[in-house]
């Protein structure tokens, strides 16, 4: 592709010599589970994000779910979320056994609505999990006063598309009791196939969460949970330390994409923004057009990559039937549906790479 969605090999020639140096000290240790990589970079993501602890894990998928389950969601518990998400985001809350409560989000952020998350609490209500999309965060203090003084109620952030975001100067993953990420190959900071981490402020949910990801052992052969498989690879961790190394530096080359992207298409195309309490770091950028489709053929005859960040959202997937929730029940995610398109994001990007995106949609229009 002339122009592609995201460029992983560009990146890769950048590391390679570092990345290749390590992994052959990563083999030649032969400590592959668990290891030393893994370890420090447990250390370094808990400073990054200013979290207390943090637990590599084997997708951002299990993260999610190894979560909720470290803080004590299960059968019976009722999960609120939204539908304008990956499914990852919802999966996860079957995956403990308890019931997802799907809500509208802000037009303006594609992040929960904190009016609707009010409207949706219910006794059962157990956990929240706000989805920092696209890179921008939710409005965390606005999501924390519509859960009001229910102190019976956790909060865990999916950051699956956030690393290194700020919500009011604070980074991404130290906001709830809990966050989740995912290391898959096309995020921001990315290894080369899965992984995912956990941050957590509380001690006995670290631990907890570090024994279910080893089925449920914190000594080996003796199992107080019944737990999961799901560690983080030693040679995941090893491509994850150098790049978080450069990680700020890729999202503000990001942001400087955004910008100039926004100069050349806000007067054609609802622009992505951030709130003034927001640092994003689009994962993606993704303008709204009623047009889209428009847009999205022309980009496909100029050979240049382009996404919808999502089609369908989940409460009207097959999967969640039984949820009951119609086209119509949420208006603002199925309108966001209809009209966002996803354009060319990685920081190797070039300013006339992006000009030529612009000239494609301009001409679209």
């Amino acid at each position: 592709m002339a122009i592609p969605l995201v460029d992983l090999r560009i990146q890769y020639e950048e590391l390679r010599d570092e990345v290749m140096t390590a992994f052959g000290e990563a083999l030649d240790s032969m400590q592959l589970v668990l290891g030393p990589n893994v370890r420090a970079l447990e250390s370094e993501w808990a400073s990054y994000c200013d979290a207390p602890h943090a637990i590599g894990v084997g997708n951002g998928t299990e993260a999610l779910s190894l979560a909720l389950k470290g803080l004590g969601i299960g059968p019976g518990d009722e999960v609120i979320t939204v539908a304008f998400t990956f499914i990852a985001s919802v999966e996860c809350i079957y995956h403990v056994g308890a019931t997802p409560v799907l809500v509208d989000i802000d037009p303006d952020t594609f992040c929960i609505s904190p009016e609707k998350l009010a409207e949706a609490i219910t006794p059962r209500t157990r956990a929240v999990i706000p989805v920092h999309l696209y890179g921008h965060p939710a409005d965390m203090d606005r999501a924390d006063a519509a859960i009001g003084d229910r102190d019976d109620i956790v909060v865990l952030e999916d950051a699956a598309q956030a690393h290194g975001a700020r919500y009011k100067g604070a980074r991404c993953g130290s906001l709830g009791d809990a966050a989740a990420f995912s290391f898959y190959l096309s995020k921001n900071l990315a290894g080369y196939g899965e992984g995912g981490m956990i941050t957590a402020a509380d001690d006995a949910v670290s631990d907890r969460i570090r024994k279910l990801r080893v089925h449920g052992s914190a000594e080996r052969y003796c199992h107080d949970l019944i737990g999961y498989n799901s560690r983080l690879d030693e040679l995941q961790a090893a491509v994850l330390r150098i790049k978080l190394r450069r990680l700020d530096e890729w999202n503000e080359a990001r942001r400087q994409h955004a910008a100039r992207y926004t100069e050349q298409l806000a007067d054609v195309v609802q622009v992505p923004t951030a709130a003034d309490w927001a640092e994003h770091v689009y994962h993606v950028y993704t303008i709204r057009s009623p047009q889209r489709d428009a847009i999205a053929d022309a980009l496909e005859a100029a050979d240049i990559g382009h996404a919808v960040h999502y089609r369908i959202p989940v409460h009207l997937q097959a999967a969640v039937s039984e949820l009951g929730m119609g086209p119509g029940s949420l208006p603002e995610t199925e309108r966001a549906s209809e009209e966002v398109l996803s354009l060319p994001m990685y920081p190797e990007l070039t300013g006339d790479q992006i000009d030529e995106v612009c000239a494609a949609v301009r001409g679209a229009l």
